[in-house]
């Protein structure tokens, strides 16, 4: 007899999700929109990274590049050559795409400590291009980048059309890597991360799998980075900086690896911290390492899969 899925298996999922569609869409009229925004673009970023590492086992220590590449080409395909947002944004995920496929190639047959050096080498090296390139104007970055009007209708010069643009656009990538999560892809992905060597007893091209892996999570991030870019007018050094590589790991890690929700909830927590904390200076760091102690020692799931193992239920 065929196996019928259990509808409480997915009651959480669907509550959480209500739950967190709803918060999103109450948040722009209960604090300024601009901190939101920023959480959606680094929820999104810290999706992209927990496929690749939670899903698929692969460690990335140069993620940061796929997001600062596609702020990169967004912003300058924005102010130098007037091309309207949604031409923008596609310009920065297709370059996000192409340095994944160029890093993918040269990484994905690497394993463990190895992948995560290369990944962190090339990570360093993009840095310093972008540090020396003319076009991203060194330190100072690319500064006062115009919104525009999405498809010639939607003004994004308005703060409330600009949200709920970034709103739209968070969801439609939250529900892809579900959907990626939870398809023939995703459960190869995962067997890959549990037992690669019994993955390739079974026929599966290992690499193969693993570099659209690569490229589907360069292209998520790619997405973030380039929204990030429209909603602040600016992208600079700090985008392709290692320690942007090393703040994802930490949202991914305090969330919850492996989880759906994760992600979101340590994107919360820690652009929280930096901007309700920001008076502190550069203690803000040092309050973020004791919660990352705090989180290997007391909950080491993190938030969600504490929660989730609570309720023996996946979130």
């Amino acid at each position: 007899m065929a196996n019928t899925p259990d509808p409480a298996v997915g009651t959480p999922l669907r509550v959480a999700f209500a739950l967190m569609l709803a918060v999103l869409a109450i948040a722009p009229f209960a604090v300024y929109p601009v901190f939101p925004m920023k959480v959606m673009c680094f929820a999104l970023f810290a999706c992209a990274f927990n496929l690749l590492l939670g899903f698929g086992g692969l460690m990335s220590f140069g993620h940061a590049m796929f997001f600062g590449t596609a702020g990169y080409v967004c912003a300058h395909a924005t102010k130098a050559w007037g091309l309207q947002p949604e031409f923008a944004l596609l310009l920065g995920i297709a370059a996000a795409v192409l340095l994944g496929g160029a890093v993918g190639m040269i990484a994905i047959r690497r394993q463990g400590i190895y992948f995560a050096m290369i990944t962190l080498a090339l990570s360093q090296m993009v840095y310093f291009f972008y540090l020396q390139a003319p076009f991203t104007f060194g330190e100072d970055g690319i500064q006062n980048v115009p919104r525009g009007r999405l498809f010639g209708l939607i003004d994004l010069s308005n703060i409330m059309a600009m949200y709920f643009v970034v709103f739209a656009i968070f969801v439609a990538g939250f529900l892809v890597i579900y959907r990626v999560i939870h398809s023939p892809f995703g459960q190869v992905l995962k067997t890959i991360r549990e037992n690669e060597m019994r993955a390739i007893s079974l026929g599966y091209d290992v690499n193969r799998y693993k570099l659209l892996a690569f490229l589907l999570s360069a292209a998520l991030a790619g997405v973030a980075g380039s929204i990030k870019a429209l909603v602040f007018g600016l992208a600079s050094l700090t985008d392709v900086h290692f320690s942007m590589s090393g703040e994802v790991v930490l949202m991914t890690l305090l969330g919850g690896l492996g989880t759906i929700f994760g992600p979101v909830v340590g994107a919360l927590i820690i652009v929280g911290m930096e901007n309700y904390f920001a008076r502190l200076g550069s203690w803000v760091t040092v309050a973020q390492g004791g919660m990352f102690i705090i989180c290997v020692l007391a909950f080491r799931r993190g938030v969600i899969g504490e929660i989730s193992h609570y309720l023996k239920k996946p979130l």
